[in-house]
């Protein structure tokens, strides 16, 4: 069995562990968002890629979720006696050897998908992962902030804008790694953003993958800036549509709130609900053929399958590997319905 997945940080890399386990046979391609990847130090750093490749190779801080285990931070409190930052931006010790390697290639002229697959050399994640697009783009978030705010004002596509003259609020754009790590997301979003995005071209292998797979899973990853921003590369959204292959998707909703993160932050700027139906309905039958809520969200099935959508209701919690095996084994099975 041929499997595609659409994989952002966290939440795609814990599924992806479980699908690993429900299907240990299958040939697995990983299409990451690289929209939340951002230039720090001099360094490209694409924390979902990396949070992808750590999981499943057996390098991630398992608490966290995110980042290397077994870190030290001595290069950051050195930045920081230097006084260069951000310091809202962890990296550490090992974090920075994989970010050195991969802007050292880039910078020899080698593409990202490339440099990818040579980082994945080391690790061994078990599928191939591929960058959505070779090409840069950045998500970014519109917020309020006052006059006195760091950085100019700024229009959704980053460009400069109108700053207000009697210190009122105004609205500027921020890089998504600034809105969701250093502000928390505690301001209202008003727009989001995947700048470049509608420029860029799908990485190779990226159509193809989808071409000839026999499913297409959306995990439960942030259907705005992971699902969402992988979607805007132009050619991805036709291809998975005009695929002819099942594609189910996991709700990150469950009891109208985000599993993990802020999703609901996101969503409320794109006008979408936090609700596992609203979600579904977010990606729309044009797009899904199956949809699993979580067993706390049963009355979404009927409101989900009157939007053309077939749904069930299964545990969508990952709180181990066994549970996660669970959810990946039931979104195949329910892939296997819709197929006929």
């Amino acid at each position: 069995m041929r499997i595609v997945v659409l994989a952002g940080g966290i939440g795609g890399a814990r599924f992806l562990r479980g699908l690993r386990a429900a299907a240990p046979d299958a040939d697995i391609t990983v299409i990451g968002n690289t929209g939340d990847d951002i230039h720090l130090f001099g360094l490209k750093v694409c924390p979902d890629l990396d949070t992808v490749m750590y999981t499943l190779g057996g390098g991630i801080h398992e608490e966290q979720g995110w980042g290397r285990a077994d870190e030290s931070f001595t290069v950051r409190e050195e930045l920081k006696a230097y006084g260069v930052g951000p310091e809202w931006f962890g990296l550490g010790d090992r974090d920075f050897a994989t970010h050195i390697v991969r802007t050292q290639m880039m910078a020899a002229g080698y593409p990202l998908s490339a440099v990818t697959e040579a980082l994945c050399a080391r690790w061994q994640p078990g599928v191939r992962l591929l960058p959505m697009t070779d090409d840069r783009v950045e998500t970014h978030v519109l917020i309020s902030a006052p006059e006195d705010q760091d950085g100019p004002a700024a229009e959704p596509d980053g460009s400069g804008g109108p700053a207000a003259s009697d210190g009122a609020p105004r609205r500027r754009a921020v890089h998504f790694q600034e809105y969701w790590v250093r502000l928390r997301a505690s301001v209202p979003a008003h727009a989001v953003v995947p700048v470049g995005a509608d420029q860029a071209k799908p990485a190779p292998g990226v159509l193809e993958a989808i071409s000839g797979a026999d499913v297409v899973l959306f995990p439960p990853s942030n259907p705005v800036v992971s699902i969402g921003t992988i979607l805007a590369v132009p050619g991805i959204r036709e291809a998975i549509a005009d695929a002819g292959v099942p594609v189910v998707g996991l709700s990150p909703i469950v009891g109208g709130a985000p599993v993990r993160g802020m999703a609901d932050k996101v969503l409320a700027a794109v006008g979408v609900e936090a609700t596992a139906a609203a979600v579904a309905r977010h990606y729309g039958s044009g797009l899904l053929d199956g949809w699993l809520v979580d067993t706390v969200d049963v009355d979404a099935v009927p409101e989900v399958e009157a939007a053309g959508i077939r749904c069930q209701a299964v545990p969508l919690m990952m709180r181990d590997v066994d549970a996660t095996e669970r959810m990946a084994a039931a979104a195949l099975a329910l892939a296997e319905e819709v197929r006929v």
